[in-house]
């Protein structure tokens, strides 16, 4: 993106998986400037969330759009509800910007290559040159997922919805010192919409980019009537 716009890069300064919309209240968040070609970079020690109010406030400029990730690993369906990186997105557009989060739908147990990170970046790249006027309307975010291939096998980029994903798991406990710690043992999730036309996780599944808008406003229309 830096060849064509200015861009302010604010990361956490390490991993945040699964942090949602967490915000820092009640400590002190660290700033630290990164240097990095062309680009304005900073490492921040607090969450998506806080990462785009402080580069949307105080780092910098008031930005035209915002992009939260690349993330390692897809968020679809109801990984949204889990995602910071869909989180990032979410606090652009409660503070009135347009937002795009973005994920390359990767297993973590694949190797690293980087040619499909550089996918998921040109399909970004993409989507803001042929659709930001979509992108300009706050009452809404965008949540891309960019299959992990190469660039030619991209079959295209489909609008979509959300499918759903039963969140598989359960708690393994561990007896130390008369306490019990628990840890979370995760498994693959139940996407019950792998091959739902018309889904988020039915357009991974079939070679396409996954766009799909969400709403801020949760309010369920059929039951506030």
């Amino acid at each position: 993106m830096a060849h064509d716009h200015d861009i302010v890069v604010v990361a956490p300064s390490g991993d945040r998986s699964g942090v949602s919309h967490a915000i820092t209240a009640d400590e002190a968040i660290t700033v630290e400037r990164r240097h990095a070609a062309k680009v304005l970079s900073y490492a921040c020690s607090g969450t998506p969330a806080d990462c785009v109010f402080l580069g949307s406030t105080e780092l910098a400029p008031r930005p035209e759009l915002v992009i939260s990730g690349i993330n390692h690993g897809p968020n679809l369906a109801d990984d949204v509800n889990y995602s910071g990186t869909v989180a990032g997105a979410v606090e652009a557009c409660l503070l009135g910007i347009p937002a795009l989060a973005v994920s390359l739908a990767s297993d973590h147990e694949e190797p690293f290559d980087l040619r499909y990170w550089e996918t998921a970046a040109a399909i970004v790249h993409r989507c803001v040159e042929h659709e930001f006027e979509r992108f300009a309307d706050t009452t809404c975010y965008w949540n891309l997922n960019v299959p992990n291939v190469p660039l030619p096998s991209i079959r295209g980029i489909s609008t979509t919805r959300l499918g759903r994903k039963r969140i598989c798991g359960r708690m393994v406990g561990e007896d130390r010192g008369g306490a019990t710690r628990y840890y979370r043992a995760w498994e693959s999730p139940f996407e019950t919409d792998r091959d739902t036309l018309g889904t988020d996780i039915g357009a991974v599944h079939g070679g396409y980019a996954s766009l799909t808008p969400l709403l801020l406003d949760r309010t369920a229309p059929s039951a506030s009537r």
